[in-house]
């Protein structure tokens, strides 16, 4: 075809208007593309770090202060050995770590340190898919240890085999709750003077330690049950228990910890939109 007859939104062989169409369509998907792309810069570590840490996890606490509270209690804990209750809140704790990571240092630095959120928006990719494809790679990040602690539920026979795949689902669910709410804060944020840090020091740290993980929520003082109940983990640890070995838990019960997580999620996610829209227009 001649550039007389060529049309106008073909130039140099290269169908922009076309190109324009996929973007719209599958811009979500392109960003989820990229990131996990650039996800190669660090994948030593990233394959370490996501079948390192939940093998150490379950064979020290197996090993060690397992063996100790078996000992001590001929019941186990909620009545399973201490191991098998401690590996589903163990499994969602490591969801919820990495995906609050990724949506940190990732998020701030798309838009400070490496403004790629800005390059994508002169694009014809909305804010939405941006923000949607993003999550989708944080997914993709969490998998692999929800994997690996799958698969030594598997090997080491903790629990009900159908109950560890479900795990997968609840552990990628918790991981969206968490990474929307993390995103929707640290878009705000133009300025690294530190407060980046209190996610993992203030949030996630405190979270793990009294949402239920390693004892029972019950256990602890009634004036502390407060941070179980608005806690993520600790609602997506409930729903782990009752698959993985039929912790007693009611459908109402059920349905309150699902709905949690997915109105956390959803809510979140229309404030991270709303964030990285008026962001990227300035």
């Amino acid at each position: 075809m001649s550039e007389t007859t060529q049309p106008a939104a073909v130039v140099d062989g290269v169908d922009h208007r076309g190109i324009a169409r996929r973007s719209r369509r599958w811009g979500w998907w392109y960003v989820c593309e990229h990131r996990v792309r650039s996800m190669r810069s660090y994948v030593a570590s990233w394959f370490g770090l996501s079948i390192g840490e939940p093998f150490l996890f379950v064979m020290g606490l197996g090993l060690g202060l397992a063996l100790l509270v078996d000992q001590n209690q001929e019941s186990g804990v909620d009545g399973v050995p201490y191991l098998v209750f401690i590996v589903p809140a163990l499994m969602m704790a490591s969801a919820m770590q990495t995906s609050a990571n990724e949506n940190t240092w990732g998020v701030f630095g798309g838009f400070k340190w490496f403004p790629m959120f800005f390059a994508m928006n002169g694009t014809p990719i909305s804010a939405a898919q941006i923000v949607l494809g993003y999550q989708l790679a944080t997914l993709v990040r969490v998998a692999l240890p929800l994997l690996t602690f799958t698969a030594m539920i598997l090997i080491l026979q903790l629990g009900d085999p159908l109950g560890a795949l479900l795990l997968l689902p609840i552990g990628l669910l918790l991981a969206a709750s968490v990474g929307f709410s993390v995103m929707a804060w640290v878009a705000t944020q133009t300025q690294d003077r530190g407060q980046l840090s209190f996610i993992e020091r203030f949030v996630v740290l405190p979270l793990t330690l009294f949402s239920g993980t390693y004892f029972p929520l019950e256990t602890l003082p009634w004036f502390l049950h407060w941070i179980g109940w608005i806690s993520p983990l600790w609602h997506a640890a409930e729903l782990g228990r009752s698959a993985l070995y039929g912790a007693e838990l009611s459908p109402l019960m059920a349905l309150v910890h699902v709905g949690f997580l997915v109105l956390l999620a959803a809510v979140t996610c229309v404030l991270s939109i709303r964030v990285f829209r008026k962001r990227l227009d300035t």
